[in-house]
């Protein structure tokens, strides 16, 4: 995956999705990377087409130890969308990246078509508070405040309910770099948005976590109240992250927001679809070592059905941002269990759990499937199931 750099930092970024559809950048919040999104995703994928990134000093970005306000951090979000040639697109924002996102909206409001804030704040008391947190963090390395921030991300039972979605959180938070957490909790302590997000003019979503210790709803109803005609959601049973704690109601009601404000690029059109689009939406589905075994091994005579189907399949049918990817993958595991193809059935598995399908809805498929194509075509596709995931389907806890 790239990195690019912008505003003299290098970001390490992924952009995937249909070519023509909308455009949606996530931005992380403190203490996180790009990767705090993954339950959000799904939801969006086939449809729009997905940035994330990592904010700088997180993740695979680059530690810069100096001195920043958040309005470089906006700056560097810009600089991306410059680098990668997106005029405006729909951004989403959690607590830090919240408010990148402000403040991009209040600076450079032609770049911004949509704004998601998530339990983010306009100004978050005191400075003093900020500066010691990042002393401490300096000192002794992010471990130090690991419990208190688990405290205030997510609700009490939550840890002991989904510990395979906290324990990820908990990692990263522990291995991001001291300087680039101390240098971004700095920003926020000198930051103070109240006075200009008055000025924005995109459609604006704020969502807050009911339990949110870290910024309340009342901190939402501020920025609520202040940006024009803003919307609000108060999610129940979600503290601070709440993209992950509720990714599954936070992407319903992403995705309803979005579509309510979605403008399609013109080139999105069936036809107009140039056969690299349709390498990245293969990619993006199948994965980069299957697609690229696959056109390595086409040879002569094989690349011209290579070209077709990644043009035709891939291009215009997968990049027809009129029916999301989960969709598309639960009718084409349907029709592989009514045509009997196992090898095309066992190789979308993987990728339409990629794509949102919970384990859940895959067996909802294959017992509907039972029905309409028959009892044998069904039976052998829970047998191809257990083929592919094994053991994980009984430890999957997303059904």
């Amino acid at each position: 995956m790239p990195l690019l750099k912008v505003n003299g930092v290098e970001i390490f970024h992924e952009l995937s999705g249909p070519t023509g559809a909308p455009v949606v950048i996530f931005s992380n919040s403190l203490g996180t990377t790009l990767s705090m999104w993954d339950g959000v995703v799904p939801a969006l994928r086939g449809r729009y087409r997905v940035l994330r990134y990592d904010t700088r000093g997180h993740g695979r970005s680059q530690v810069v130890d100096a001195p920043i306000t958040i309005d470089d951090l906006a700056a560097d979000l810009r600089g991306l969308l410059d680098g990668l040639e997106i005029a405006s697109a729909h951004v989403v924002g959690l607590s830090l990246g919240g408010m990148t996102a402000q403040m991009l909206a209040s600076r450079y409001p032609d770049r911004v078509a949509g704004l998601t804030l998530m339990a983010t704040a306009a100004y978050m008391p005191s400075q003093q508070s900020w500066d010691e947190r990042a002393s401490l963090v300096r000192a002794q390395g992010t471990g130090v405040i690991v419990e208190a921030t688990m405290g205030r991300w997510f609700t009490p039972d939550y840890p002991a309910q989904a510990p395979e979605r906290v324990s990820p959180g908990r990692e990263a938070f522990i291995s991001i770099d001291p300087a680039g957490y101390a240098v971004c909790c700095n920003a926020i302590g000198r930051m103070d948005l109240r006075s200009i997000i008055g000025q924005i003019q995109a459609p604006t979503l704020v969502i807050a976590g009911a339990d949110d210790p870290a910024t309340p709803v009342a901190m939402a109803e501020e920025i609520r109240s202040t940006i024009p005609n803003a919307e609000m959601i108060v999610l129940p049973r979600a503290a601070h992250l709440l993209a992950v704690e509720q990714a599954g109601k936070v992407g319903a009601y992403l995705v309803s927001f979005l579509d309510r404000h979605r403008q399609l690029g013109s080139d999105s059109a069936p036809g107009a679809v140039p056969f690299d689009v349709g390498v990245l939406n293969r990619k993006s589905v199948l994965g980069e070592e299957h697609v690229e075994r696959s056109l390595a091994r086409a040879g002569a005579f094989a690349q011209p059905w290579q070209d077709f189907i990644t043009r035709t399949a891939w291009g215009e049918v997968w990049g027809d941002p009129r029916l999301p990817w989960k969709t598309r993958s639960l009718v084409t595991l349907a029709m592989m269990v009514a045509l009997h193809r196992e090898e095309e059935f066992k190789l979308h598995v993987r990728p339409a759990l990629k794509n949102g399908v919970t384990v859940g809805e895959l067996q909802a498929l294959l017992l509907q499937s039972a029905i309409y194509a028959g009892v044998p075509a069904a039976n052998a596709a829970f047998r191809w199931v257990r083929d592919v995931l094994g053991e994980e389907l009984d430890k999957d806890r997303s059904s």
